[in-house]
Order: structure tokens, then sequence, then C-alpha cells
């Protein structure tokens, strides 16, 4: 009974307690909400480098974690500086005026020295040997005979000289350089004069040329170079490499009807908006299949762009994986249109895009489109019949987007052929223009991985990675990359500029050529292993330079192409 007793009296106790239990359990309940109501997410506070979770229910019940979408703002966002102008640009201006050491063309020229060239390869690739022949022209103290353009490639475009280019202005400009005629001489009494057909060896030095040439061209009085193209050095003495630049940024002006054409599309654009953006995309399905790269379309786009590759039996297999790692594959147009919003273009800007069939069309472009509507090319802005004179000739349609290219306020290039490296150097030559180029190398992770990132982040870095690559004053060393692309040797600086420079960490050494120039009358045959001068221009074994200098698609003319066609495809 006793017992029975105590128990009950328990039991009694502990119902009595049990109201307490649940008021106490019910507010140290309510403090611990309260608390988690107020303290910071463990996803909120990582925010910066995660995106945000929630969590969604479907039919069943079940609980489906969703990431929400990576969000592009419209606008470019607000940054610091002038998307449309270079840093300290009006502080360097192009010179390319000779000195008065450099003797002009009657004193220098020799009587019964004919050079003539023909070059290779598309418009752009063409222009570097024009520019070269009438450096060569010079050192051979030789009168040059008007080029002869390809028209036998890949590009089968039956244009002459004088179809694409002035040819009187450019004679003219030059005379007190190089004495340039139409034609050999014709022989009164005697018979016709001939060339004798030669090829040189690419980047062939001054020393080469008069190893190597001169004295044929002595023996025979007139020499025609073939294929000619990046047969001529990289450096040079300062003489000729502004030379090079009075040939390339001057004398070569296209014909009055290839002009007019040309600035009525830059007036085009211009009536659309004060500023606008000129973008030479290179996605065509031979680029792509050079490039051996993968680009998201899965086994389709393997077999298809695999087929074309299989043209080429010079190329070795592709490793995607590999080339995107190095920086050598395009970006996609989606990729391009990510770089430009975060480097600050909003989806007001206009784009203008010079390009040849784009791989899968529309498909490709539209998330391009998306980021940019305000889309153009020549043929939305110009008539059939305005182009009509043009669309049979490769060469003047790609004259036409040269222009519009050169005359934009931004030029972004998204490989390093021919057309982006002499736009590059035009760029900068005429007061360092924004000219941008994908450093691809580093972007590629932050496209790979942006759906673990903020847009802010992105963003971040995408302008990070991009310094040096934006072509603004001194971003390459001068003597670094091709003279065509970094015309160094013709750009000066003002005083504020040079007062900076000095003042600055940095130091450039000065240019020790002092060469003083003279007829190549003696003729030295000795044919050594010196002629090439160690023109080690694509040299980026210096740390420092290799991340200044954007190597997407790397120089053409250092590959050695065995298949002249896919030559001419890639570098142009």
């Amino acid at each position: 009974m006793a017992v029975q007793r105590r128990r009950h009296h328990f039991y009694q106790r502990f119902r009595l307690m049990i109201p307490m239990i649940s008021a106490v359990a019910a507010a140290l309940l309510f403090l611990f909400a309260m608390l988690s109501f107020l303290a910071p997410s463990p996803i909120d506070s990582d925010h910066m480098h995660r995106r945000r979770q929630h969590i969604t229910y479907n039919e069943k019940g079940s609980e489906v974690v969703e990431k929400l979408e990576f969000r592009v703002p419209k606008d470019g966002g607000k940054l610091s500086h002038d998307v449309w102008s270079s840093r300290n640009s009006e502080h360097f201006y192009g010179c390319s005026n000779a000195s008065s050491k450099f003797p002009n063309a009657e004193a220098a020229t020799k009587p019964n020295r004919y050079l003539l060239i023909a070059t290779s390869g598309g418009l752009n690739q063409q222009r570097t040997g024009i520019t070269d022949a009438v450096v060569v022209a010079r050192i051979l103290n030789a009168t040059l005979v008007v080029p002869k353009l390809d028209q036998r490639s890949y590009w089968k475009d039956s244009s002459n000289f004088s179809e694409i280019f002035d040819v009187d202005w450019f004679a003219s400009y030059l005379s007190n350089d190089v004495k340039i005629i139409k034609q050999l001489p014709s022989s009164k009494g005697r018979k016709a004069l001939s060339a004798y057909s030669l090829r040189v060896p690419r980047k062939c030095s001054e020393r080469c040329y008069i190893n190597r040439i001169l004295p044929v061209l002595v023996k025979k009085r007139a020499v025609q170079l073939n294929k000619f193209d990046y047969r001529l050095a990289n450096k040079l003495d300062t003489e000729y490499q502004k030379l090079r630049c009075r040939v390339n940024y001057h004398a070569l002006r296209f014909t009055d009807p290839i002009l007019k054409m040309g600035q009525q599309l830059v007036q085009r654009m211009r009536m659309r908006k004060k500023h606008y953006i000129a973008l030479h995309l290179r996605f065509e399905p031979d680029m792509l299949a050079f490039s051996g790269c993968d680009y998201g379309g899965g086994e389709k786009e393997h077999k298809e762009l695999g087929a074309i590759r299989r043209r080429w039996k010079t190329l070795h297999k592709s490793n995607p994986d590999r080339a995107r790692r190095q920086g050598r594959c395009p970006l996609t147009p989606e990729e391009v249109g990510l770089m430009l919003r975060a480097l600050g273009y909003g989806s007001d800007v206009h784009i203008y895009v010079a390009s040849g069939e784009v791989y899968r069309g529309d498909e490709t472009l539209a998330p391009l489109k998306a980021l940019f509507p305000n889309f153009h090319s020549k043929e939305t802005i110009a008539t059939k019949e305005e182009l009509e004179p043009f669309s049979s000739f490769s060469s003047r349609m790609a004259a036409l987007d040269f222009i519009v290219c050169d005359e934009s306020d931004v030029f972004v290039t998204n490989n390093n052929g021919n057309m982006a490296k002499i736009l590059a150097g035009r760029r900068r030559y005429f007061g360092h223009k924004p000219t941008i180029r994908p450093n691809a190398k580093k972007l590629y992770r932050l496209f790979l991985n942006r759906s673990n990132s903020t847009w802010d982040v992105f963003a971040s870095s995408v302008r990070t990675f991009q310094k040096g690559f934006m072509g603004e004053p001194k971003e390459v060393r001068p003597g670094r990359g091709g003279f065509h692309e970094n015309p160094s040797t013709c750009i000066c600086e003002d005083s504020v500029a040079k007062l900076d420079k000095n003042s600055g960490s940095r130091k450039f050494s000065r240019d020790k050529s002092t060469k003083k120039f003279v007829a190549n009358d003696e003729v030295d045959v000795d044919d050594n292993d010196e002629d090439n001068d160690n023109d080690d221009d694509d040299d980026q074994n210096d740390l420092t330079d290799r991340d200044m200098f954007n190597e997407t698609m790397s120089d053409y003319e250092s590959l050695n192409f065995e298949d002249p066609e896919l030559e001419e495809i890639i570098s142009d």
C-alpha cells in the first residue's frame, strides 16, 4: 500500500509540472526561432562566392534545390573611366617622317634594278606583303613595280592592285622613298625584259636580302619574289620601320568607290548612336575546325567540325581542353557579349559585326543579340544594290569591313589574324583608340565557373584579366610582338608623357640605332646563317610580357603551315 501511495503522489506532482515544462520549451523554441530569423544565413554571408539557393517543391512534395539565374545587368555599371577612350592617349601620336640621314629615292635608286612581288592570301595578308615590298625595294635600291595581288588563292578574288588601292596616290606619296612604276619598261631594240622568279625565306633580314637577292638582281636586272608574305624581318633599323609606317598608314589608301561606300556605312552607324563597337567575330566553321576546340555543341558539333578538319591532313589530333587552357580557342559570341558587358558596355550599345558565315548562324548569335539587340552588319545597313559592285569580290567586301572597324570607337577582335594585327597597329598609331582582345587564357576559367559566381565578382575579374589587352599606351613593351601590330618606333610621346615615364619605376631602353644609310653597291655573296639576325619577335619568354601579350590564336606567321589553303583561311 505504501508503495502505491508514493507512486500516486509522484504522478500527481509530474502532472502539475507538465504545463511549466511546456511553457519553458515554447519559450526556448521562440527564442531559437528569433535568433535564426535575425542571424545572417550562411548562404548570404558567402554571397560573394556563391549564388543563392532556395527550396521549392515538385508535385510529389519532394524538395528541389534550385540555383538563382546568373543575372546579367542591362547596363554596363558605373566605372571610373570612359569606356570609349584609352587612358592618357592624348599624350601619344603617330610619327613616321624620315630623318635627314635617309637619302631620297632619286639619290638611292640604282638604274636597271627592278623588283616585282606577287602577294599571297586575303586582303590584309596582302597588305603586309605590299608594305614590306616597299621596304625591300629600298634595301635593294631598286625600282618597285606595282605589286601583283593574289588572284588564285582560297579567296578567289580577281581584283588587281588599282581596283583595291589608289595606285597613283601610292606612287606619289612614296616618291621620296622609293621609285614606283606600273609595269616593267620595254627595251627598244632589245629582248623584252622579264623578271627572274625567286622565293625568299620568311623573316628575311636586311643582310639576308643583300646576300641572297641583290647579286641575282644585279645580274638579271629584274627579280620577282613570289608568295610574298612575312618575307621581311620584324626587327629592322629605325628608318626602315618608319618607312613601313608611311606605307601602311598613309600610302595604302583604298580606291574612291570603296572609300565612299565605307564612309556611308560609318555614317549610318553614327546616325544610330554617337559611339559604336566594331566586332571582328571570326566564328566561321573553318576557323572553329582549325582551332580543334569544343564549343558546347555536343556530338553534332564534333561530327560537323571534325569532317571539316579532316580536309587538312597536316593537322594533328586536337585536344580541346588543352587548347582552351592555353587560350587558343576563340570566344563564343555569348562569351564575347558577357565580356563586353563586364567591361562596361550596356545593352543600348550598337555593335557592327565584321564576319563571314557564322557557324550555325542565328542559333549561335542569339545569346549575343540578346545582350546587345542593336546588332548590325554591312548587309543590314546597306541595300543589295549598294553592295552589288563589291559583293562578288571578297577583298573589296573585306575593305568595307576594314573601314568600318578602323573608324569605330572600340574595336574588338576574337582572334589574332592579320586584320586584327593591322587594325591594332593603326589604332595605336592614330591615337590609341580602344582595341580589345580577349585574354582567353585567363577568361576561360571565368566562363567555365560563372555558375558559381555573382555577376559583380565575374565582372570585376574580367576587368582585371583584361588589363593589358585594351589597346592603351604602354601595354606592350616596345619591340615586342609583330611590328604591324605594335609599331612602337612610329609612336611618339609629348613632354608630359615622357616626364611621367621618366619619373616612374618602369624604364624603356633608348633606340641605339645610329646606322648611316648608303647605297648597296658592294655585293657580298657570303650566304651564312646570320641571314635572319635572330629575329625573335615572337619570343615571349619574359613572364611579364607573356601576361601582357594576348596569345589567343597565336601569330600565324610563326606556324609552319603545310597546306597553303589552310594558311590563307586562318591567317586573314
